[in-house]
């Protein structure tokens, strides 16, 4: 909607919010092709569970995933936390070809039994 700012933080590894880098800031060179995988409540509102694209850095592959599913995406991933690889990462992190990207919501509940 006109006047609304889509913002694409998420937590870092050390829990403070970390932002995309705006294509502007991006460094030169090609992008590289990626697969980004979304778990549980990231998965749920992209409605998808992986998409393959091309991208820079991890907040490119991240503006792009909040401009395709909006903003019920763009508000869980202000929860989540993102790796590259195995590895916590930050926005500015730079993607090789192959690298894959993955979206972890935090994750509650339980069987709400008594456990022993």
């Amino acid at each position: 909607m006109p006047g609304e700012e889509t913002v694409t933080p998420f937590a870092t590894s050390e829990g403070r919010a970390g932002g995309g880098v705006s294509p502007a800031s991006a460094p030169a060179g090609s992008p590289a092709s990626i697969t980004l995988l979304l778990f549980a409540a990231a998965r749920e509102a992209a409605g998808t569970a992986r998409e393959e694209t091309r991208a820079r850095t991890v907040g490119e592959v991240l503006e792009a995933a909040c401009a395709r599913h909006g903003q019920r995406f763009a508000v869980v991933l202000e929860r989540s936390r993102v790796w590259v690889n195995g590895d916590p990462s930050s926005p500015d992190h730079l993607l090789s070809d192959g690298d894959e990207v993955a979206v972890l919501p935090p994750v509650s509940g339980g069987s709400g039994g008594r456990i022993g």
